[in-house]
Parts: C-alpha cells; structure tokens; sequence
C-alpha cells in the first residue's frame, strides 16, 4: 500500500512579506508524498508573483475573488486530493520533518479518525530561538477531555499544528464562512467532535509568526469581530455539552465566559446580557471584569475606561518593541550569513584559494 498523500492547504491574502518562507518549509518537508495549494485570496499585492517562483517546485496557486480566510480554506479542500490534510497560514513556518513524524506515530489498527497533534512556537521574525509552548493539550486527550482543558484553562492550539485525515475533514464540515473571528477554534473544536481523540507528537511542530494588530486573530474593538466572537463560544458550549453535561463541564463553561466576559462588557449590553443568562441557566453567575493587579492601581486615579485601555495597550506596545528588535537582529543575521556567503565564494574563484 503506497504512503498516504498529505494535501498542504495555504490561504494567502497580501501575503507578499512571509509566504516565502512559509512556501519554502512546506517544500521541505522530508515527507515526500505531499501536494502544496495556495489559494491566494484576491490579493492586492505581490503575493501571486512570490508563489508564482515556486510553481517549478510542485505548488499550485488558485486565484479567486477576495472572500475571507474561511472561504479559502474551503475552495482549498474542495480542489485537494490528499489523504491527510495540513493547514497552514501564509506567515508561519512547518518544523522540516512535522508531517513525516507526525504520521509515523500512528499504530497500525489505529483508526483513520485519530486527530494527530503538536506543539507550535511563537515567533517574529527568527525562528532559531523560539521554543515549542507546553500546556495540558500536549497529550493524547479524547475529545471532551481537550475541549474541557481548552476552555477552563484558557488554552489553544495553533490551527497548523494539525494534521487531520480527509475522512475527519468530511465529517466535521466545511469552515463557517461568516464567522469574522475564531473561526479557526470554532472549526477545530468540530473537528474534535468528528475523532475519536487526539494523538500528541512532541519536539515538533510549526513555528507561529507573532503580528501586528491587523492580524485576524486581533479582536481590538470590532464590533463584527465581537459579535462572531460571542457566536463561536456559544457554539464552544453546545459543542462541549453535547459530549458530556455535568457538573465538571459547567463549570469549565463558566470558567470559559468569565475570562471572555471583558470582551463584552459594558460596551455591548446586550451581548453581556445573553451571556449572563448563559450563566445562570448553568446554575453560576458571571462577575464585572477585574482588572489585572499591575494596572488595578490606575482605576481610583485615571478611571476603569482609562485602566481597561492600559491594560490592552501597553502590551501590545511591548510587543511591538520586541518585534522591532527581533526584526532588527534577524536583518544583522541575514547580512552577515550573505556577506559570508559571498566572501566564500570569492576565496574559493582566487587562485589557491581554500574556504
């Protein structure tokens, strides 16, 4: 019986900076029975032209019109072939040998609907010193048991650290094309629901590429973004519960509204109000977010509102010092391996010349 084909599944918008590299770990993965898709979602710059340099190598790019990462993802799939299905954005990087490593855990007898796992590395722009975040997902967990730990701990895992097989794929459904946020958790949390547990391969895995707020995964302030937000946990709840409803679960449930409750509240009342009821009809009740102690102190001097905005911005100012200066350090990096490279190549053309 030949290998299993591994479709990998790339949705692109403007994507001309990163999918490069992104192209380049997906080519070199030591599994050799792969097909690379990129569906470049109407992008508007380079984008096309950068993955056109790579048609040579075996990727496949589809243009369509500018319909959203879930729709893209989707038009992936439905022109894919592959057994087994890896996801991946086009700013982030696969670990060379997570495919081959990832597959080569399955036992034979195992069934087709195990879910194979792995842990995923937040970075900016150098992946060298990034390390593989550990939680409590990082094991083999049946599905109610993953959920439970995602939701009470306030836990995720990175949408390419996956590899599904198509049969899962099938039966958990397409990816909902009107979600604006989480549609990736909402996605995988039924994806979850189609297998029968989750197969977890350590000391591998995709490195995530850390962005700026105009990333899809930023929340900020949209009101659109909320509202899909509020959908997808109140399908987290439905989706959980259908698995097992008791008393442990509940409470993972409450846990999960209350850590998001500040999302909600007091900007949008009417959404705080549905999740309060949520709440009760889980026999709890959710409280007024508190501040995080470091910045609890600004609210008696400069207002909760002013305390709120301190306690979203200033890490994110934080982080774009960090990003600058890995951005910084990894162009001195590029450099000097370039001018390496190049002083190499021009001992080596001397006469008698020795690398």
């Amino acid at each position: 019986m030949s290998a299993p084909l591994v479709s990998i599944l790339i949705p692109a918008y403007n994507a001309e900076g990163t999918i490069a590299d992104t192209l380049r770990s997906a080519i070199g993965q030591t599994w050799p029975r792969k097909e690379i898709i990129v569906i470049d979602d109407g992008s508007t710059d380079r984008t096309a032209e950068v993955v056109g340099q790579f048609t040579s190598k075996g990727v496949a790019i589809v243009s369509t019109e500018n319909r959203g990462l879930s729709a893209a993802v989707n038009h992936a799939f439905r022109v894919s072939h592959g057994d087994y299905i890896q996801e991946l954005d086009a700013d982030d990087i696969l670990a060379q040998d997570k495919i081959e490593r990832q597959l080569a855990a399955l036992r034979k007898g195992d069934s087709r609907r195990i879910l194979i796992s792995s842990p995923w590395a937040p970075f900016y722009y150098r992946t060298r010193p990034a390390r593989f975040v550990q939680n409590s997902l990082c094991e083999d967990l049946s599905p109610v048991e993953w959920l439970l730990r995602k939701m009470s701990e306030n836990l995720h895992m990175q949408n390419a650290t996956w590899l599904v097989s198509r049969e899962v794929v099938e039966a958990a459904g397409p990816w909902d094309e009107n979600l604006r946020y989480d549609q990736d958790g909402e996605y995988f949390a039924r994806v979850l629901l189609a297998s029968v547990g989750t197969r977890f391969v350590p000391e591998t895995g995709i490195f995530y590429r850390l962005s700026p707020k105009n990333r899809i995964s930023y929340i900020g302030t949209s009101q659109k973004k909320k509202e899909s937000f509020f959908r997808s946990m109140k399908l987290h709840i439905q989706y959980l519960r259908s698995l097992e409803d008791s008393e442990r679960v509940r409470n993972a449930c409450l846990t999960y509204m209350q850590r998001r409750y500040h999302n909600f509240y007091p900007d949008l009342p009417t959404i705080a109000a549905e999740l309060q009821a949520m709440a009760s009809e889980l026999h709890g009740r959710l409280e007024p977010p508190r501040l995080r102690r470091k910045y609890a102190w600004l609210g008696p001097l400069l207002g909760w509102k002013t305390a709120k905005w301190a306690q979203t911005k200033l890490p994110e100012i934080k982080s774009s010092c960090f990003r600058r200066w890995d951005k910084a350090m990894y162009g001195l990096e590029t450099r000097k391996s370039w001018f390496n490279a190049k002083g190499t190549k021009t001992l080596r053309e001397e006469p008698g010349g020795r690398a």
